[in-house]
């Protein structure tokens, strides 16, 4: 599994979590009104104690049993306007914090699309699917009760103090005394609880992952009957998990405990000096009695404090671990014409590699380069198969052709334009690409097929398919409208191929790139395949990674890699000549015995 972004050391939750005003700024208006109808809300509960001590000072003293009819009828009319109140609040924020959570949704997906692929090399899928989900969920509960209530609670616990200094200040000073050991106690519990939060979040990630790849990956598991082993990979994490949650609960438990035991112990010193009060005649019975309302009511404000700065804390965690993605930067964009590598000149035409050397970004310091020093140039219209042992860099380089990868010295021009001045998007317009390992997502075949040209119909569509020799098509259930499920599995191996070779034929691209495309091919669909694609290749200009003669006989000329360099290119004859190397490849290849030639460390 690949390294963890550094925790940082000077980290804030409230520099954090003000990170989110850009997303929530849109939605200011209504949040504020939310939390304004909660304050005016919470403060009615404040008012219920006022109430009581009109009624014990008057009706109750006077025994007016109207008076307490009426003081009990305040009472519920002021009951039904805080639940309304607070419901009403529910209604303000719930649109707008939904909207909140799905525009950070859209902008993590769009920015995921743009990042190089370096970035999810490195990434487990796991950890990005957690930040997309469960983190921006907690975000969304933050925005939606504990920054809410932080506000709610503070103005609450303010206006309450006032009202008891107002009833009697030396009984306010008695509950005012647990104020600053509570302050510590929240300070400690905040520097603690951040850590295991981060902790458990970047846990669920990792056990998010676990649980993809056994799914994707359920017929190896099966076909070696790995169940038992993968369970118990499981059962480490989940377990591992389980003790990290079980240590947050422990923090919550304590600050819950002590946050609720210290002002309940005020409250009884409040009451027993109030108690002493009202016999010796300083304090009335219904001041008494509304302080004693004051400070309860006060209870669930100051007890939840621990509640919401857990929650607060979490929040925090999600925020950093999704701007840890959000800040990666994209692709670089091109520089313009008046960039360093300018056009060149129309001579240059076709595919052309110029001192083009790569070494992969996480690559040891002082370690070789997977591509050195590679020129090459393939002509207008004319067919290149790279060919080489496995190891000798050439996926590497045909994934520099769109940009999949960025070279790390030289450069690439297509028809004379260096590719690191295009714009991405029309880079990919005009290279298409077809992988040795073809993916398909969960859609229709013809989705998947049109997917590689953007505009293409269904004559696109029927064209693609026949070059790729892929009638099986009209055979699914619904034709090209058959839904291919999770990553295409329930096709074979050389369906699913064909099905990607059509992808990267279906808008005519001026340049192909197609990475041994007939890998998992029969024998007699390779030669049907090979024969239509000869028509294809006719009207583009083309690299294929070949490992098989019959794939080699597709093309003009062949280049020879070894070690990531060229070290020959010329015609198949040509080169069965005058390298031994090549020749030893190729009598391999007729054998059926593979590529003998060792893989090379440090490539790919």
């Amino acid at each position: 599994m690949p390294e963890k972004p550094a925790e940082p050391t000077d980290r804030s939750a409230v520099r954090s979590l003000l990170r989110l005003w850009p997303y929530v700024r849109p939605v200011r208006t209504r949040w504020l009104g939310a939390a304004l109808v909660a304050v005016v809300a919470s403060s009615l509960t404040l008012v219920i104690p006022l109430v009581l001590k009109w009624m014990v000072d008057g009706p109750v003293a006077r025994r007016d049993p109207g008076g307490v009819w009426l003081g009990a009828l305040w009472l519920l009319l002021l009951g039904i306007l805080e639940a309304g109140l607070f419901g009403l609040r529910r209604w303000l924020v719930a649109r707008p914090l939904a909207s909140v959570e799905a525009s950070m949704r859209a902008d993590l997906y769009r920015h995921l699309q743009r990042l190089p692929v370096a970035f999810h090399d490195r990434w487990p899928s796991g950890q990005l699917l957690s930040r997309g989900t469960t983190d921006l969920m907690l975000m969304r509960m933050f925005l939606a009760f504990p920054l809410t209530f932080l506000l709610v609670n503070g103005t609450t616990i303010l206006v309450g103090f006032v009202i008891l200094f107002a009833q009697d200040w030396s009984l306010g000073l008695v509950l005012l005394v647990p104020a600053v050991p509570l302050m510590i106690l929240c300070s400690l519990f905040e520097t603690k609880y951040a850590l295991v939060a981060r902790k458990a979040q970047d846990q669920v990630g990792d056990l998010t992952t676990v649980v993809e790849e056994s799914v994707l990956g359920i017929r190896i598991v099966k076909g070696f009957g790995r169940n038992r082993s993968q369970a118990l990979a499981f059962r480490t994490l989940a377990l591992r998990l389980r003790g990290t949650e079980l240590g947050k609960a422990r923090l919550l438990a304590g600050i819950w405990a002590l946050v609720t035991a210290i002002p309940e112990l005020a409250i009884g010193a409040a009451l027993v000096l109030g108690t002493v009060q009202v016999a010796d005649g300083a304090l009335s019975a219904g001041t008494l009695v509304a302080f004693l309302s004051t400070a309860l009511a006060l209870r669930w404000p100051v007890e939840s404090i621990g509640f919401l700065l857990a929650m607060s804390q979490e929040s925090a965690t999600a925020a950093d671990r999704f701007f840890e993605v959000m800040d990666v930067a994209e692709e670089p964009q091109p520089e313009g014409p008046g960039g360093p590598a300018g056009k060149a000149g129309a001579g240059e035409a076709g595919i052309v590699f110029e001192g083009v050397e790569f070494r992969y970004p996480d690559a040891g310091p002082g370690s070789p380069p997977v591509l050195a020093r590679i020129d090459l140039r393939v002509r207008p219209g004319e067919t290149m198969a790279l060919v080489g042992a496995t190891g000798s860099g050439k996926t590497t380089l045909t994934a520099l052709v769109p940009r999949l990868h960025d070279v790390t010295a030289g450069r690439i021009l297509l028809d004379g334009e260096d590719i690191a001045l295009m714009e991405r998007p029309r880079l990919r317009e005009l290279v298409s690409v077809a992988f040795e390992e073809p993916t398909l997502f969960s859609a229709t075949v013809a989705e998947n097929v049109l997917m590689g040209a953007e505009g293409a119909g269904e004559e696109d569509l029927r064209r693609a398919l026949s070059v790729a020799q892929a009638g099986f098509v009209d055979d699914l259930p619904q034709g090209a409208g058959t839904q291919v499920g999770e990553q295409g599995l329930s096709l074979s191996g050389g369906q699913r191929q064909r099905l990607a070779l059509a992808r990267a034929v279906v808008g005519g691209p001026r340049f192909l790139v197609l990475d041994d495309p007939l890998s998992a091919l029969d024998v007699h669909t390779e030669a049907l395949v090979e024969a239509a694609l000869r028509r294809v290749l006719a009207d583009t200009t083309a690299v294929v990674v070949a490992h098989r003669p019959s794939t080699v006989m597709l093309a003009d000329r062949v280049a020879l890699l070894s070690e990531g360099r060229i070290t020959a290119v010329g015609t198949h004859q040509e080169l069965l000549r005058t390298s031994s190397e090549y020749a030893w490849l190729m009598a391999g290849a007729h054998d059926g015995a593979g590529v003998l030639v060792p893989e090379e460390g440090g490539t790919r």
